[in-house]
């Protein structure tokens, strides 16, 4: 279902071509600070992986992969939907110590995805992920990287600024944290996306903490999947977009589960068939090590960084008639 919305009197700030130009210049300079920032290597990733392996992330557990078969390889193979759990197995196998982790470039397509001015069946990410000691599985320690990841974005911002300067999109890098169940408390009556926008207006740039679990009214704040982060050590950072004046989530992010969290989480979630899986079997025997991870959202930074009202404005994918009718007659043109 089309939910596209074109802002009243919206008109890009960027032609076409320096739109192009801005986007090269933003991912090249984020991903440089990001990397320096949290001792991250780039390292290469698949696009799609062995469904049996347990290594696709299945999100919310309803989005269905899109899947083909590899005649020559005599097996199906199905495109990931993240790299949460493959980063984890790469950290095993390149043995990676505690403080040094790695980056890549995600590529996903999500293909029961709905459409709208955030969302794109096509989806592009960086994701990383990061060695650490059991000590470091703590609430300071995840506020102080997204402190890290902040910085880099209000960095990031303020080159790309000084280079387009009629942007006037530069942003700090002062985060607010507060957990899911204090934000149904301060707003009992509202769905979890208006909490959100409501709190990201107020506080343009939001860590929403402990997405997963069931709140005080039986629903969880969010989907996640049991079996990379732990829904006590996880959250999603939220900055305000003045053209949708609404909250943007750029990163969703955590300490990762360990061998008790993964058990509890399996059960709770009735994936307990799991265990079974060669990821999973690792994880519950603690081989693999523990780490923090997440996914930053390169279209929706580029979005945010370059005034943007539509996530076709940065990527090019796949859009429904009435979008393309909607973006033409206000002058976006979709990539």
């Amino acid at each position: 279902m089309n939910q596209t919305i074109i802002p009243a009197g919206y008109e890009p700030k960027l032609s076409l071509y320096e739109t192009q130009a801005a986007i090269s210049l933003l991912k090249r300079t984020f991903q440089d600070h990001l990397a320096q920032k949290l001792s991250l290597k780039r390292v290469s990733a698949p696009l799609f992986v062995d469904p049996k392996s347990g290594l696709n992330d299945d999100l919310n557990g309803v989005e269905r992969p899109v899947s083909f078969d590899i005649p020559a390889a005599g097996m199906d193979a199905q495109v990931v939907h993240s790299l949460a759990k493959w980063k984890r197995m790469a950290l095993y196998r390149y043995d990676f110590h505690p403080g040094k982790g790695i980056y890549t470039d995600m590529n996903a397509i999500r293909r029961d995805e709905e459409l709208d001015n955030l969302h794109s069946i096509y989806v592009d990410q960086w994701d990383w992920e990061r060695v650490i000691v059991r000590e470091m599985r703590t609430i300071p320690f995840l506020q102080s990287t997204v402190r890290d990841i902040a910085e880099c974005i209000s960095d990031a911002s303020l080159i790309v600024n000084g280079r387009y300067p009629k942007l006037r999109t530069q942003l700090g890098s002062d985060v607010t944290f507060i957990t899911s169940q204090e934000l149904l408390d301060r707003y009992p009556d509202k769905t979890p996306k208006e909490r959100e926008n409501a709190f990201v207006r107020e506080h343009p740039i939001t860590f929403l903490m402990g997405v997963g679990h069931k709140l005080s009214n039986g629903q969880p704040h969010d989907g996640r999947a049991p079996d990379y982060d732990d829904w006590n050590l996880n959250g999603d950072l939220l900055y305000y977009s003045p053209q949708l004046d609404r909250a943007i989530e750029i990163s969703s992010m955590g300490i990762r589960v360990d061998s008790e969290s993964l058990d509890r989480q399996l059960t709770l979630s009735g994936c307990d068939y799991r265990r079974e899986l060669p990821f999973h079997r690792m994880l519950l025997a603690g081989e693999l090590p523990l780490t923090i991870g997440g996914g930053i959202g390169q279209s929706r930074l580029c979005m945010l960084l370059l005034g943007k009202a539509h996530i076709g404005e940065v990527q090019s994918s796949i859009w429904d008639a009435d979008t393309q009718r909607k973006c033409r007659e206000a002058g976006i043109t979709l990539l």
